[in-house]
């Protein structure tokens, strides 16, 4: 957590090394059709929706389907920083409630790709939720993203 003025921030930081390129795990992130392969917070759901618009100001929207269910959990927002292959930033909003995740309220991703010779790592920030079951909810997601992403795109 940071300190920011006379409030707290609830934030989470996350890193996860890939054996890949920099320039291929930022593509990772940012090709939609890459995307679709592993943006799932679960093993067994998919992605049947991911659009973006990779400038500064772009719109992105990326959505998770529970096969069992048929739930889609969908996520939008914009870019704010943008500098290929170390850096994202974007704002991050669900729509609806989905399941106690903060629908609504926007909060701020950060993600930075560092390079370590033939590795990458992905060093996520998430910050501004309002409370920490919110953060705690979105450790999983990511954590569950991050493994499918080695799972789906980099095994």
């Amino acid at each position: 957590m940071a300190e920011t003025g006379a409030e707290t921030e609830i934030s989470l930081r996350l890193s996860r090394s890939f054996d890949a390129p920099r320039e291929r795990v930022f593509e990772a992130w940012t090709d939609p059709s890459v995307l679709k392969r592993w943006w799932s917070a679960q093993e067994s759901w998919d992605c049947p929706l991911a659009e973006v618009d990779l400038r500064v100001g772009g719109q992105y929207k990326l959505s998770m389907r529970d096969p069992d269910s048929g739930q889609v959990h969908t996520v939008s927002g914009e870019y704010t920083s943008i500098r290929p292959p170390e850096h994202l930033a974007y704002t991050w909003s669900w729509e609806g409630d989905v399941q106690g995740h903060g629908g609504g309220e926007a909060t701020l991703v950060t993600v930075d790709f560092i390079e370590e010779g033939e590795r990458t790592t992905v060093v996520l920030t998430h910050r501004g939720f309002q409370s920490e079951e919110v953060r705690d909810r979105h450790s999983q997601g990511w954590g569950g993203c991050f493994a499918n992403l080695g799972r789906r795109v980099f095994a």
